[in-house]
């Protein structure tokens, strides 16, 4: 079989993930390399996410290797890839997925209500943030940066009360001994594709594709399709305020998503049903626009951009 070389960032859950694809492929016979890339987001460490602002700042380099010719195929965190892949590059396969919810870790309280006044919790997702902030606006939000063993050794040292964290990375590394409650899709909507993989590839790559189409999984691709869709009709990236979550229900997909001001101070809740991922995804980006999202997005990330993201 085919020696097949792929691309990874070196955090712990990177290469977790890289070593799981790794390993699927040697079960078909493959051999298979891994080279480790540091990407744009690996080297900015001390800002939040939000506030750099960069799409694909955990992806680029990794596929300037793909580009040229360094390595074979990409393994990325889904929520990580943006909704529109630069020419030249394709998504070949989506991963079964794990729980795509988020989780409440904290060393001495139970759940995001038993929190006191006041307590201190880390994240840098706006979109965390800001659900949180619906919920208990009383709460201190701190930026949390680093790996995931880094922000749960915060925590453990105190620094937070508490910390918000998707509950797929810490399965996948078995980091679950402070997970105290599991966030229902309605308290706090999850990011478009988080608990997914995506396989990207050099579009056109025919011996590739052959080789990965059996890691797609029909279920993950169609529910992260709809909620990707939602998230590009909107033009937002995996740092913005925008949550999605698509799930099968009766035959049918069905979708809830979110738009939300960071501090908590508006938020726009859409639920609908449908067959078609894209379409549905479209649709309920259209209505929350429609009810006010643009302005939400406006000033988060510039007039501008959402006006080009709403064009037909």
């Amino acid at each position: 079989m085919a020696r097949l070389r792929i691309g990874s960032r070196g955090s712990q859950l990177a290469l977790w993930q890289a070593n799981h694809i790794s390993a699927l492929l040697r079960e078909q016979g493959h051999e298979i390399e891994l080279e480790i890339i540091k990407t744009t987001g690996d080297k900015i460490t001390d800002v939040a996410l939000a506030q750099v602002g960069t799409k694909g700042m955990f992806t680029k380099e990794i596929e300037d290797a793909l580009a040229e010719g360094r390595v074979d195929l990409a393994v990325h965190s889904l929520k990580d890839l943006p909704t529109e892949l630069p020419p030249g590059f394709e998504l070949v396969a989506i991963t079964t997925r794990v729980n795509p919810r988020d989780v409440f870790l904290s060393v001495k309280y139970d759940s995001v209500r038993a929190l006191p006044k006041g307590a201190l919790v880390g994240t840098s997702s706006l979109r965390r943030q800001a659900q949180l902030k619906v919920a208990r606006p009383d709460l201190v939000i701190h930026a949390l940066r680093g790996n995931v063993d880094t922000r749960v050794r915060k925590l453990e040292a105190g620094e937070y009360d508490a910390i918000i964290l998707a509950a797929a990375g810490l399965t996948r590394l078995g980091k679950t001994q402070l997970v105290k409650e599991v966030l229902s899709e309605q308290f706090m909507c999850p990011a478009a594709g988080q608990g997914a993989l995506g396989i990207e590839i050099r579009d056109g790559d025919v011996e590739m594709r052959k080789h990965l189409t059996f890691l797609d999984d029909a279920a993950a691709r169609a529910a992260t399709t709809c909620e990707r869709a939602l998230l590009n009709k909107l033009g937002g990236g995996c740092q913005v305020p925008i949550g999605a979550f698509a799930e099968m229900k009766h035959g049918e997909l069905h979708l809830s998503a979110i738009v939300a001001q960071p501090d908590g101070s508006v938020i726009l809740r859409e639920q609908r049903s449908g067959s078609d991922p894209i379409a549905l995804g479209e649709q309920v980006g259209d209505i929350l626009l429609q009810r006010g999202a643009t302005k939400i997005l406006q000033d988060v990330y510039g007039e501008a951009k959402v006006s080009a993201a709403q064009q037909p």
